[in-house]
């Protein structure tokens, strides 16, 4: 914001959106794709609150079972834990100089509700100095992913090969955990009702709503163009240059494909670790955040046959739709166009910059695992 006489205060956006719902729900992929999807090249700064239970567990092996604790005396662990955690995310949020700031909680305070009665949870709280209508007030909105066990049993495991609860039992906390946040004002529930990328989509389009931004458009198309002057899409459109790197690793399953990428992130790296399975529903994706250490191990499982597959990003809007050109440096004269298109559009109004040599969508020859073992457009 600018200083001095006449400038004009812009006020800091920060908004605090948790996601919550049962065991397998896809809580960690929709964190991937809001890492990926609100960029700090657009303004745009994400601080993720990792589930406390979790750290916990795996971290100070400090477990509500095998003789440990109790559950009852876990909780204060837990939630002295996700205090301190809450209160340095809000004071990172304030010190960034990025204006819109979006604090994601991967499960928060009234989780815990859902484990203890409701009289031992008001004694924890108390034993804070807080209520439980005090703990809703912390959070601009709630996303509760229904368990994969409700409606999608299928994949019930395909994100945590080490989960033990049973079905059964992850049907129950997620009845639980929705119970637990049903006070809330503006609580989203994202189902199974469709399949898992609908869902995590669906789920993104609530974060938009909910920070008042347009969705991105419905109707996607995949053009191969001539090579655009780059320079012009950034002077021009704003477009700017993301950098990527996609590497395929070697199969574990015939049925699973993994892949793990860098992406540049205005001075800063994001990792991802993704799995793709085919299964009788389909596609079923699941991915997660790694850390810069996890990438280089996992680039140790790389399969050989194919290439990294590295490309620039070039992201614009232009007449109401999204373009997204990939340009690969194996390539000179061509790249890759997709357009997001308003639902009730059905042509590309395309900038006077660029000609579109054929339509490509849905062609497997022009998908990322294609083209790391061709090399060619």
């Amino acid at each position: 914001s600018l200083t001095g006489k006449g400038a004009v205060l812009l006020a800091k956006q920060i908004t605090r959106i948790v996601l919550t719902g049962g065991p397998a729900a896809g809580k960690t992929t929709l964190i991937s794709r809001i890492l990926k999807e609100f960029k700090q090249d657009e303004g745009w700064k994400v601080i993720t609150i990792p589930e406390t239970a979790t750290d916990l567990i795996s971290g100070f092996g400090i477990r509500p079972f095998g003789n440990c604790v109790s559950m009852l005396d876990f909780q204060y662990f837990v939630i002295d834990d996700q205090l301190h955690k809450e209160r340095l995310a809000l004071k990172a949020a304030q010190m960034v100089p990025e204006e819109n700031v979006l604090v994601i909680y991967d499960r928060a305070l009234l989780d815990d509700k859902a484990y203890i009665t409701d009289e031992e949870f008001r004694e924890v709280l108390a034993s804070f100095g807080t209520t439980e209508a005090e703990i809703l007030t912390r959070y601009d909105a709630v996303l509760h992913l229904v368990t994969c066990a409700k409606g999608a049993e299928f994949a019930y495991n395909f994100g945590n090969e080490a989960r033990y609860e049973p079905v059964e039992r992850a049907r129950e906390m997620d009845d639980r955990t929705l119970r637990a946040w049903s006070g809330h004002p503006n609580l989203h529930v994202i189902d199974n009702s469709v399949d898992f990328e609908d869902k995590i989509h669906r789920g993104l389009n609530a974060i938009y709503e909910i920070v008042g931004h347009p969705a991105p458009m419905e109707t996607k198309r995949k053009y191969l163009i001539a090579m655009p002057e780059l320079k012009v899409l950034e002077e021009k459109y704003g477009a700017v240059p993301v950098d990527m790197m996609q590497t395929y690793l070697l199969e574990t399953n015939p049925q699973v494909e993994r892949r793990v990428r860098q992406q540049r992130n205005g001075s800063e790296y994001l990792y991802f670790y993704t799995e793709k399975r085919m299964t009788d529903s389909g596609k079923w994706e699941t991915e997660r955040p790694i850390s810069q250490k996890a990438y280089i191990q996992y680039l140790m499982e790389g399969d050989s046959s194919l290439h990294a597959v590295h490309k620039l990003k070039y992201r614009f809007t232009y007449e109401r739709q999204s373009f997204a050109i990939d340009v690969y440096p194996f390539c000179k004269d061509k790249a890759l166009m997709r357009v997001a298109l308003p639902a009730e559009q059905e042509h590309v109004v395309l900038p006077p910059e660029l000609t579109i040599l054929e339509e490509v969508t849905g062609r497997p020859e022009y998908k990322n695992r294609f083209l790391a073992s061709s090399q060619q457009l």
